[in-house]
């Protein structure tokens, strides 16, 4: 039984976008889906229902993972066993449900193929019109240890297919992470401490070293307006949380070398 989870903070348009696009696909109707509403001010909001079951809950903005872990935690209750947690701004393949749910039968911890959505680039003038809809947002994640960056494999480059094989990747990004009850009994909840930024990264490398392969599929497809929670690539949300949960997940998995050398960039940052 599958159950969705995304979170909206002061988007409740975006979030019915979403939905209406989740409900355009086959098979939507027997999906739970789970929103957190971390919102500053909460709206009397009504979302269009087509789902199995669709549940609003009003709670404090404690971050994304700490929006997750309630979700998980609530569905878990009602008999979910399966979970896909997604931005709030994105759309769906038609085919996103169907290839989810045959990739559910043979790994445990997933993601799929995120592009921008059309006039999200970053690159906004890089691209020809008939290419828009196929620039690369994620396609599998690397991990640089030596500096402690995580990097979108295929960023802003334009899908020629060059990515397009099932297989293992070193991390899934939030937008779009699967994963069934056995990971979350023996990961634990996602960690709520980063509150923004760098808790995928971790969620990633705990089920990495619980025994989980982390599995690319190219098939599963949504597109992303990137960072409209945020402010944007590069705005000053995106930095602040971004620099400060890097050092943070740095020294907690990196290698010794890497986490002296995080030590004394966060010492030497103070003047």
């Amino acid at each position: 039984m599958l159950g969705i989870i995304t979170v909206n903070y002061n988007q409740y348009g975006m979030t019915q976008e979403f939905l209406d696009s989740l409900k355009k696909i086959s098979g939507s109707r027997n999906v739970f889906v789970y929103i957190a509403d971390t919102s500053t001010k909460k709206e009397n909001y009504y979302f269009k229902n087509n789902f199995k079951g669709l549940y609003l809950d009003k709670i404090d903005n404690k971050g994304y993972a700490y929006g997750i872990n309630q979700g998980v935690s609530f569905l878990s209750k009602k008999g979910v066993t399966e979970f896909c947690v997604i931005n709030n701004d994105v759309y769906f393949d038609d085919d996103f449900l169907a290839e989810t749910n045959r990739t559910f039968e043979k790994a445990d911890i997933f993601t799929g193929k995120i592009y921008y959505a059309p006039g999200y680039e970053y690159h906004k003038n890089r691209y020809k019109k008939n290419e828009l809809g196929r620039v690369i947002w994620y396609a599998g994640g690397i991990v640089d240890w030596n500096n402690v960056y995580t990097k979108h494999r295929g960023v802003d480059e334009v899908d020629n297919k060059q990515y397009d094989s099932y297989g293992k990747t070193d991390f899934i990004s939030g937008c779009l992470v699967c994963f069934n009850d056995k990971v979350w009994k023996k990961t634990g909840p996602w960690d709520e401490s980063y509150f923004l930024y760098y808790e995928d990264a971790d969620y990633s490398e705990k089920a990495k070293r619980a025994g989980f392969k982390l599995i690319y599929n190219p098939k599963i497809v949504i597109w992303h307006k990137v960072a409209q929670s945020t402010g944007g690539s590069g705005s000053n949300l995106h930095r602040i949380y971004q620099g400060k949960n890097r050092i943070k997940f740095g020294l907690r998995y990196a290698p010794f070398r890497t986490k002296v050398h995080l030590i004394k960039e966060k010492f030497l940052s103070r003047f």
